[in-house]
C-alpha cells in the first residue's frame, strides 16, 4: 500500500515496484524500486500530467527535497512529480560493500552490476509507467547522468515520452571512455587555472598540503587513507557553481600548530572525508566508466587512469619537484580509490572485473534519434567540467528537433542552483517547439 504524508506545501506518496533484474529475462530474478511522488498541496493529482525526475550520478538516489525547494517549485505548478531512486541507489535495492556480498563471488557481483546502466534504468521506467499514468506518456527531466538516461529513452522508447528535458547531461553518442577522458583533462586543467587565478594564495597552500601527504598520508575519520592522489580528487568540486569557493575555504583551514609541529587539522580532515568518501554512493565508483562503454569488444580498462598518464601536468611528484601548481583532478575514478576508501576496499576485485569486462552494448541509436518526434530541450553549460560541451552540441545537432539553451550563467549543477529558472527555460523551449 502506498503511504502519503505532508511537508510544507506538498503531499508526498511512497511507491514501491518490482521489476526484472535483467529485462531480457522477465521471468527471472526481480528487484525492488522505490519512488516518491510529490504533488502541490491543494492540487488534484488525478488532473495533473506526470514528470519523472532522473538524478545525476550514476549512483545517487533522487534528491530528498523538503517542501518546494529548487526546481521542484516550478514543476509542481503543473506536474505530478515522481522522484525515482534509480536501481541500486537510495531505497531501490541499494548496492554497497554490505549488500553486494549477498550476490556471491566478485565475479558474480560484477555480473550483477552489469545490469545497472542507463539501459536498465529506462526499462525500469517503462515497466512502472503504465501503472502510474494509465499508459499515457510522461515528461522526463534528466540531470547529468539522468540526461544520459533520457537520451537512451529517446533512442529506445520514445513512445513513453511526451517531452524530454535535459540539464547538463547530453552525452556523446559515440565517444569511448578513453575519448571522454581525453577531452576531460584539458577542461579540468582550465578549471584549476581559473581557481588559482581567483585564489592565488591557494597555490602554495595546495603544494604544502600535497608535500605533507607525500611524506605521511593521513588517516581520515572512518579509516579513509588520504594520499596525494586522493587529495587531488577534491577537484571534483571545481565543476559546481560554488565549488571553487568551497575548495578555497577547505584549504585555508588545513593546518594547525601542535606540540609536534604543524599538522593537518581535524576540521580539514573531516571536511575532506565528507567530500571524498563513497560510502553513500559506491555505485558511482563501480560503474562510472561503464556508462560510457558501447563497444562489445572493448573493456574500459581504467580509462581515466591510463589517460591521466598522458597528461603529466597532473603528476603531483613532478609538480612538487618544480614550481608548478598542483593540479586537482575531477570526475575520474582510479584503481587507487579501491585501496584508500573503506567503503570500496572490499569491492576492489569486483571493480577490476568490471574494468576488464567486454560485451557492453550500444546505448544510443543515432538513426532513431535523427528521426525523433519527441519535443526535447537541453541546458548545455559552457565549459561544463563534467560533460564535454562540444560533445553535447554535436549530440544536439544529431537529435531531430532538439533545442538547446547554451549558457555560462551556471555550472553543471545549474538546475539545482538556479531554483526555477533552468526548468522554466526548458519548458518554454519544448512548448515553442510543439
Amino acid at each position: 500500500m502506498a503511504h502519503s504524508y505532508r511537508q510544507p506545501g506538498t503531499v508526498l506518496t511512497d511507491h514501491r515496484f518490482t521489476v526484472p533484474l535483467d529485462h531480457a529475462r522477465p521471468d527471472g530474478e526481480r528487484i525492488e524500486l522505490y519512488a516518491r511522488e510529490v504533488v502541490a498541496t491543494g492540487k488534484d493529482p488525478e488532473t495533473l500530467p506526470w514528470l519523472l525526475y532522473l538524478e545525476g550520478g550514476p549512483g545517487f538516489g533522487a534528491r530528498r527535497f523538503v517542501g518546494r525547494q529548487a526546481w521542484l517549485a516550478r514543476a509542481l505548478t503543473e506536474y505530478r512529480v515522481l522522484l525515482l531512486d534509480q536501481r541500486g541507489t537510495g531505497r531501490s535495492t541499494p548496492l554497497n560493500r554490505q549488500t553486494l556480498p549477498l550476490r556471491g563471488t566478485p565475479a558474480q557481483q560484477a555480473e550483477y552490476l552489469a545490469h545497472f546502466r542507463s539501459d536498465s534504468i529506462v526499462r525500469d521506467a517503462e515497466a512502472i509507467r503504465p501503472g502510474l499514468t494509465g499508459g499515457a506518456p510522461w515528461t522526463v527531466l534528466g540531470q547529468s547522468f539522468g540526461g544520459f538516461c533520457a537520451t537512451h529513452y529517446l533512442s529506445t522508447a520514445p513512445e513513453g515520452l511526451s517531452a524530454a528535458l535535459i540539464t547538463g547531461g547530453l552525452p556523446s553518442l559515440t565517444a569511448t571512455a578513453d575519448e571522454v577522458y581525453e577531452a576531460a583533462f584539458p577542461r579540468i586543467e582550465r578549471k584549476n587555472l581559473a581557481h588559482y587565478a581567483r585564489y592565488p594564495m591557494d597555490v602554495e597552500r595546495t603544494r604544502r598540503i600535497a608535500a605533507h601527504l607525500a611524506d605521511r598520508p593521513a588517516e581520515l575519520p572512518g579509516g579513509y587513507r588520504l594520499t596525494v592522489e586522493a587529495f587531488q580528487s577534491l577537484g571534483i568540486l571545481l565543476g559546481g557553481g560554488d565549488g571553487s569557493h568551497q575548495l578555497h575555504y577547505l584549504l585555508e583551514d588545513a593546518f594547525v600548530p601542535t606540540p609536534a609541529g604543524p599538522a593537518l587539522s581535524d576540521a580539514f580532515l573531516e571536511g575532506a572525508r565528507a567530500l571524498l568518501s563513497f560510502a553513500g554512493h559506491p555505485l558511482y565508483a563501480l560503474v562510472h566508466e561503464a556508462i560510457y562503454a558501447q563497444d562489445p569488444a572493448t573493456p574500459t580498462a581504467w580509462a581515466a587512469e591510463r589517460v591521466r598518464a598522458g597528461h603529466p601536468r597532473f603528476d603531483a611528484a613532478k609538480a612538487l619537484a618544480g614550481d608548478d601548481p598542483l593540479l586537482f583532478t575531477g570526475e575520474t575514478i582510479h584503481p587507487w580509490h579501491f585501496t584508500t576508501d573503506p567503503a570500496l576496499v572490499p569491492l576492489r576485485e569486483t571493480a577490476e572485473l568490471l574494468a576488464a569486462r567486454t560485451g557492453w552494448q550500444p546505448l544510443y541509436d543515432p538513426e532513431r534519434l535523427a528521426a525523433n518526434e519527441v519535443p526535447v530541450a537541453a541546458a548545455v553549460y559552457h565549459d561544463d567540467m563534467y560533460v564535454d560541451t562540444a560533445d553535447s552540441l554535436a549530440t544536439a545537432r544529431a537529435v531531430r528537433g532538439l533545442r538547446t539553451w547554451v549558457t555560462d550563467e551556471f555550472e553543471h549543477d545549474g538546475v539545482r542552483a538556479s531554483g526555477t529558472r533552468v526548468l522554466d527555460r526548458l519548458l518554454t523551449l519544448v512548448r515553442d517547439d510543439a
